[in-house]
């Protein structure tokens, strides 16, 4: 057994890992520009840390860092990666290409609701973070849920990729998860606040963190075209 002190760090340098052979196997400067961009802006994502420590979870960190400020080296890297990886996972196994939506399309009475879609996640999170008295990650889930139904309806030209990377992605993380359970037996039940939570495991692992990247590979891998109003076609491959 692996210590418990380094975990969450190898944990993330594993995800950052796979970010980078997902990254690899894109074929375009365009898919690949996409996911720095997007594993970037996701990043930022890792301020949220003191939100989930300890009522989710109190993973031990580098320099303690997590107890000591609340922020931390390695939510840093855990959200650059698997933002990018949601995002990306699709084009890493289809090869595309994006457009602008034409004037007409983005003129779609759907659109109206384009900047409502697209702040439906984060909004519903504060709403159910701040009036609710759900645990985070249920919080977290569900916002998610919302911005992914939210896009549903605004683009249903994504509907496609998002299913698609919603199931590659929850399967992922399944087996990074599953591994994490082989190098460092006991973890979860030692750092997650299982008494706060379903206490559903599967194999192992916390029924909330395969929701997590079940929601997460759905709605975040919309962002990108959702945001800058473009469209995807899939090509064949050569």
């Amino acid at each position: 057994m692996m210590s418990e002190q380094l975990a969450y760090f190898i944990g993330s340098i594993f995800l950052f890992l796979i970010w980078f052979l997902i990254w690899l196997r894109l074929t375009s400067k365009e898919s690949r520009n996409e996911m720095v961009k997007v594993s970037l802006a996701t990043s930022l994502l890792g301020l949220t840390e003191p939100i989930f420590v300890p009522e989710y979870w109190n993973p031990p960190t580098l320099f303690n860092l997590a107890q000591k400020i609340g922020f931390d080296i390695e939510s840093f890297i855990f959200a650059f990666a698997v933002g990018g990886i949601a995002v990306s996972v699709y084009e890493a196994f289809n090869k595309v290409d994006h457009k602008k939506l034409t004037a007409h399309e983005i003129y779609h009475p759907r659109h109206k609701f384009h900047l409502l879609a697209l702040l439906s996640s984060p909004a519903s999170f504060i709403f159910l973070y701040t009036l609710t008295s759900l645990n985070p990650i249920y919080s977290t889930i569900l916002s998610l849920l919302i911005g992914a139904l939210a896009t549903f309806y605004c683009r249903p030209d994504l509907i496609r990729k998002m299913i698609a990377s919603g199931i590659i992605f929850l399967i992922i993380y399944f087996l990074f998860f599953a591994i994490f359970n082989i190098l460092f037996l006991g973890y979860i039940k030692d750092i997650w606040n299982l008494q706060a939570l379903s206490g559903i495991l599967l194999l192992g692992i916390p029924f909330e963190e395969l929701a997590f990247a079940a929601s997460l590979g759905t709605m975040w891998s919309s962002v990108y075209e959702h945001v800058l109003w473009l469209k995807i076609r899939k090509l064949q491959r050569s």
